[in-house]
């Protein structure tokens, strides 16, 4: 990756041997490695042992978790929170782990709507709930500075599933829980 790094910064017109860049494809390949570690996790070693039996049937709703992704169209990052619910059958999940599996999928190169429905079916697939809802309000640094330069604009997205799609009240619930945020 160095080496495409370096390359890079000659089609731009760099000089990668400028003493600012000397040392900048290194640190480019770690950060690529960061940003897209979400390809060698799997949400089920996230959970690990975390899952427990379901004491209740109530809404747990994790909101605000901040998450950091990369746009697949342009390499740009996109930065938002997500809003995570579920209502549990048999099993529920330790909070920190809401969080996790959020990172699992948005550490990677994505689309915004990909990535919600990624959350919302795999803890449908893992927890087996009555149903899971999320929501992903981003800021895409491909619409702010570049193409449209659209500054303040937010994209929001949605996967309702099971109960959050089929019962009005459990998703207006939801929705209420997440606003003014």
């Amino acid at each position: 990756m160095e080496a495409l790094i370096r390359e890079l910064l000659v089609k731009i017109g760099e000089d990668p041997d400028r003493e600012g860049l000397v040392r900048t494809p290194g640190r480019v390949s770690r950060a690529w490695d960061y940003l897209c570690q979400g390809y060698n996790k799997d949400p089920r070693e996230v959970v690990g042992e975390a899952m427990f039996k379901a004491d209740s049937d109530e809404m747990i709703c994790i909101k605000n978790i901040e998450l950091y992704s990369m746009c697949e169209h342009h390499l740009l990052p996109f930065v938002g929170k997500a809003h995570v619910a579920y209502i549990p059958k048999e099993n529920i999940v330790g909070f920190s782990k809401i969080p996790r599996i959020v990172d699992v999928f948005a550490r990677r190169l994505q689309i915004q709507e990909r990535l919600t429905s990624q959350i919302a079916r795999s803890l449908m697939d893992l927890l087996k709930p009555q149903g899971v809802g999320v929501v992903i309000e981003s800021m895409h640094m491909c619409m702010t500075m570049r193409g449209v330069e659209k500054q303040h604009s937010t994209a929001t997205t949605s996967a309702m599933l099971g109960a959050f799609r089929e019962d009005r009240g459990t998703r207006n619930e939801f929705l209420n829980l997440i606003q003014g945020d």
